[in-house]
């Protein structure tokens, strides 16, 4: 049996919480997470139309990357198309969930997706103020188990240090513990006090991974209740990535890699913001959704040329001022999630072993049409 709980616990351990802008509605939207899941829909948006898919599909869950309610409802009048649109998500059981600014800013997320779909190399975070907090996480487990653990907590994603990874250290000592009634002890016995070799392991751990390393720990452990510390520290992290920036395999002019992303993504139109359409550019950033607000930290990369979505009339005068270029291919090219979201829950049910169907929307929710 799988609970939408148990997807959303690995959705949130791939796309933390923590890192959502404030204010964003990202996280559980509608629906019971406890009750039992057979079939999920991974959509872009959650609009009347994909809740009729769902319905005729018999989907209990939706994964989106916008989330459903942006705005409060003020009433439930069902006349209004979005009240409705709750109302049949209700009636048919189904759970909503959106991962939105945390998915975008997940490591293997959204914008390493576009990264990837734009063909960049030397992919790197776009660095923002925004750090995450650090924590040192200590776990205590026998000397026989202590390298394995090692290695669990380094591939969840403890001990990173600037360009270093698979930091930690270790000191051995006894451990005492008293097994007491109802007790299935790894080693000894109940009500005899025991004492063994154990291995203390100290990693430090960004917030933004901490859920993600508690359980690789838990996994791992062979004892039944382990024995671990979570300290939070004064000093942070790096900061967390509001987008990407990489680099092309070779120098295009604007216009022909405009070509090139117009044809990769399917679009009948995008805008172009340049004073000379046939420089040649190379370094590229980019970030999903409407990213244009952002454009002074991609200044400090060095890109050539900026993608995103959304961009605002003044906004584009901004960056032409400040010598940076920008091709503004939409906002749905976000529609990237389905496929990538689609494959991701199906690794982590054959590898957690839920019965599971994932399917992708089928439908398209780009509200514009070009002429």
């Amino acid at each position: 049996m799988t609970t939408g709980q148990d997807l959303i616990d690995q959705i949130e351990t791939f796309a933390p919480l923590g890192l959502r802008e404030p204010k964003d509605p990202t996280g559980l939207q509608l629906g019971d997470p406890n009750q039992t899941i057979k079939k999920v829909l991974v959509t872009l948006d959650v609009r009347p139309e994909v809740v009729a898919e769902a319905i005729d599909k018999q989907v209990d869950f939706i994964f989106a990357h916008h989330p459903v309610m942006f705005r409060p409802a003020h009433n439930l009048d069902t006349r209004n198309p979005q009240n409705k649109m709750y109302a049949d998500l209700l009636a048919h059981h189904i759970t909503v969930y959106a991962a939105h600014t945390n998915l975008d800013k997940a490591q293997g997320g959204m914008n390493d997706w576009l990264a990837a779909a734009l063909h960049l190399e030397n992919i790197q975070n776009i660095p923002s103020n925004e750090a995450d907090t650090l924590y040192k996480f200590v776990v205590f487990t026998p000397i026989a188990n202590a390298d394995l653990m090692r290695s669990a907590l380094a591939d969840a994603g403890a001990g990173e240090i600037g360009n270093y990874s698979h930091a930690s250290y270790t000191l051995a000592g006894q451990g005492r513990f008293l097994p007491e009634s109802g007790a299935n002890p790894t080693i000894g016995a109940q009500g005899k006090l025991e004492t063994t070799q154990e291995s203390r392991i100290e990693v430090l751990v960004a917030e933004t991974k901490l859920q993600a390393v508690v359980q690789a720990m838990r996994q791992t452990h062979p004892y039944e209740e382990p024995a671990y510390d979570i300290i939070p520290l004064k000093n942070s992290a790096s900061t967390i990535g509001l987008g990407r920036v990489g680099d092309l395999a070779h120098p295009r002019s604007i216009l022909e890699f405009a070509e090139q992303i117009k044809q990769d993504f399917k679009l009948s139109g995008l805008r172009i913001i340049s004073h000379n359409r046939q420089q040649k550019i190379q370094r590229v950033a980019v970030i999903g959704g409407d990213g244009g607000k952002f454009y002074p930290y991609v200044l400090t990369t060095g890109a050539d040329i900026f993608v995103t979505g959304d961009i605002y009339y003044h906004v584009a005068h901004d960056m032409l001022a400040n010598g940076l270029a920008a091709i503004d291919p939409g906002h749905h090219i976000e529609s990237i999630v389905k496929p990538q979201m689609t494959a991701k829950i199906q690794t982590w049910g054959q590898q957690f072993g839920w019965d599971l169907t994932v399917i992708p929307s089928e439908l398209s929710t780009d509200p514009f049409y070009f002429i």
